[in-house]
């Protein structure tokens, strides 16, 4: 049985109001996460995705209330993200109300904690955030891909999209699923809020070298996209933002796009 796309809208949250950037950089209002959250509920997305995106840069822990406000508005699955580096850290989200935890930068640091959270939570309840930038620098033993005839293999940041750590993306797919992640959120950093499509080579290499679910995310600027990247990629799920925030497309009316075009999603 072929299992439907997921379609699902993503709070960026900073200073507890949704925000949107560009390449993670010059971040702007997109208003309130409670409101936008029940909007979305409402409009009948699949999930919802929660970051707390400068929870890690600040050291600091996810907001845990906000959390909580946007659980109580809503009945979807709720993913939430931010700063998550400990046990206790993703207990706390749970019990706010969260169905899964997302975890980066925590996940890099001390890539233990994948096992420990699929062992107490189960797997269901672990994501794990890859954050992938295209790196044009040759390096030895890295996954080298080529577009318009430029060399370039895929690096992990960490830190909200701050900082390189050397890391192949491909690689670590393969052992954050071997670690025990039951979902991977990827996104492209060349692509966020470009509105210009997902990075399709990037989502395709990921998809096709696990087996784990995987969310694609960065780029999405019009229905079309999604269409795209669940044509040209195995993938699970479609993740945006700005095209349901700025209101140029409802969810409800993004699904039906795509049933019309063929891609089998829960209407």
């Amino acid at each position: 049985m072929t299992l439907t796309k997921r379609i699902i809208p993503c709070l960026d949250v900073a200073n507890g109001r949704v925000v949107k950037g560009l390449h993670f950089e010059s971040i702007k209002d997109a208003g309130d996460p409670v409101l936008l959250a029940e909007k979305y509920s409402r409009e009948g997305a699949d999930e919802l995705v929660f970051l707390d995106i400068t929870a890690s840069q600040e050291q600091r822990e996810t907001i845990r209330s906000l959390v909580s406000k946007v659980a109580q508005v809503i009945d979807i699955p709720f993913t939430v993200g931010g700063g998550v580096k400990t046990l206790q850290h993703a207990r706390d989200i749970l019990l706010c109300g969260a169905d899964k935890v997302a975890i980066n930068t925590g996940a890099v640091k001390n890539p233990e904690i994948i096992t420990e959270l699929m062992n107490l939570f189960g797997k269901q309840c672990v994501v794990v955030a890859i954050d992938a930038k295209r790196n044009y620098d040759y390096a030895k033993g890295k996954n080298i891909f080529s577009e318009d005839s430029k060399k370039f293999w895929f690096e992990v940041f960490i830190y909200g999209g701050k900082t390189g750590t050397g890391i192949d993306a491909i690689e670590w797919a393969k052992k954050v699923q071997q670690l025990g992640a039951g979902e991977i959120l990827l996104t492209s950093i060349d692509k966020d809020g470009t509105k210009d499509g997902y990075d399709i080579i990037l989502t395709k290499a990921i998809v096709e070298t696990v087996s784990t679910p995987v969310i694609a995310s960065g780029g999405c600027g019009e229905p079309l996209h999604m269409l795209e990247v669940f044509k040209k990629t195995d993938v699970d799920a479609a993740l945006a933002a700005s095209i349901f925030h700025y209101e140029t497309h409802s969810v409800d009316r993004v699904k039906e796009y795509l049933k019309e075009n063929n891609v089998d999603v829960r209407l």
